[in-house]
């Protein structure tokens, strides 16, 4: 994975929504995609106990494909881009050609190439109609839920038209039973309610940054850069192996929608702390949040984010910790449902120094952010590999421009 294309998708925290409206806290595309791929999880779990088979595989890469498309034609509201869609379809077509070429020289893995224009000129199929109308369904509900938080401080008669839009677009995917419950606002309501705290999280909170990032924001960019990094690992992996990964790495830090971030260094303020903290965290957890879960997804939710960042195996029930060589020998099977921790933890680092590096670039900068993007370079020397991943060379790409 190239530098540049890191930083590329990173731009996708500098995007501002609804610019053209009063907004009570800061609304960007990183944020809009990371709530749209945790409705879409949501939904399509409902969809999955109701017994249709979802293509999880394409909606993952969709959900990365929207983000470099959005990021291409930030300039170009939606309403603007259906409008030449719809009236000016050979442009629209000349305009999508011309988003894939932005990237070409970025993304040097030819298949996602492949897979990117494909989306892009709506030539990618998936398993079934049922899995775009949930990734669709999701899209839309999470446009609705940015309407309602900024509902409360601007004047209905500038929302009504946008409103009435946006409820038509739903009115098609109200047989879907994960959004029925949504809207008239149930139990997976309530679990996105705590999941949305994360939105008004900001990491680094100790210091000026730019951009600021939210632990939402920072969780689906994990999850994309983790689907990014695997494919260095030289690995076929299975179908379940993708899937935990890519949801290992969304859900990472969902402890945090109820304990609220506690940063590395007070966690390791003394030896015993940071076992404290993750006995706490699990209490609360089990206290607040998996009472919100349903209970054809709670287990699988909280594999996800109980030892997040070992590299994982459930073997007669029981979740297991082995070494990448046996993901890869034993274990690269669904019926394991392995997953590569060790990964998502790479991933989790390098979005920081992503963090730290982008401000201190932009002229803002702190003692906590120069220490922070240092001991992060520091902690993966030359030649150091992570599950296949030359994470030596990953880090140390930070270092040349110096």
């Amino acid at each position: 994975m190239k530098k540049e294309l890191a930083l590329k998708i990173f731009e996708g925290f500098s995007i501002e929504r609804w610019n053209d409206l009063v907004r009570p806290f800061d609304l960007v595309e990183m944020d809009k995609e990371a709530e749209k791929m945790v409705l879409a999880y949501i939904i399509g779990k409902y969809e999955e106990n109701r017994g249709v088979d979802v293509d999880w595989e394409w909606m993952i890469y969709a959900c990365l494909f929207d983000l470099l498309k959005k990021i291409a034609l930030c300039d170009i509201k939606s309403p603007v881009q259906r409008l030449i869609h719809a009236e000016y379809p050979d442009e629209y077509k000349k305009l999508n050609n011309w988003v894939v070429e932005q990237y070409r020289t970025l993304v040097t893995d030819p298949d996602i190439f492949n897979r990117f224009a494909k989306y892009v000129d709506r030539t990618a199929g998936c398993v079934n109609d049922e899995t775009a109308r949930i990734f669709r369904a999701a899209h839309k509900y999470s446009t609705l839920r940015e309407l309602e938080m900024i509902s409360m401080v601007n004047e209905p008669e500038r929302l009504e038209k946008i409103r009435k839009e946006v409820n038509a677009d739903l009115n098609s995917f109200l047989d879907l039973r994960g959004l029925q419950l949504l809207v008239t606002k149930q139990r997976p309501f309530d679990f996105l309610l705590r999941i949305e705290q994360l939105r008004f999280q900001t990491r680094w909170n100790q210091t000026p940054r730019v951009p600021r990032t939210s632990v939402l924001g920072h969780c689906f960019f994990v999850a994309v850069l983790t689907l990014l990094l695997e494919r260095e690992s030289g690995v076929a992996m299975c179908p379940r192996r993708l899937y935990n990964n890519y949801f290992s790495a969304l859900f990472h830090d969902l402890p945090e929608a109820v304990t609220r971030d506690i940063i590395s260094p007070v966690k390791q303020a003394t030896h015993g702390l940071p076992s404290i903290v993750k006995d706490i965290e699990d209490q609360i957890v089990s206290k607040e949040l998996v009472p919100l879960m349903e209970d054809f997804y709670r287990d699988e939710i909280l594999f996800f984010t109980n030892d997040e960042f070992e590299n994982r195996v459930v073997v007669d029930g029981e979740t297991t910790v082995v070494t990448f060589d046996e993901l890869n020998s034993i274990y690269n099977e669904d019926r394991f449902c392995p997953v590569d921790g060790k990964i998502v933890r790479l991933a989790d680092h390098y979005s920081a120094l992503l963090e730290a590096d982008a401000s201190i670039n932009h002229g803002i900068t702190s003692e906590h952010l120069r220490t922070g993007r240092d001991n992060l370079i520091k902690s993966y020397p030359e030649s150091k590999m992570v599950n296949g991943i030359d994470a030596g060379k990953l880090f140390h790409a930070f270092t040349e421009d110096r």
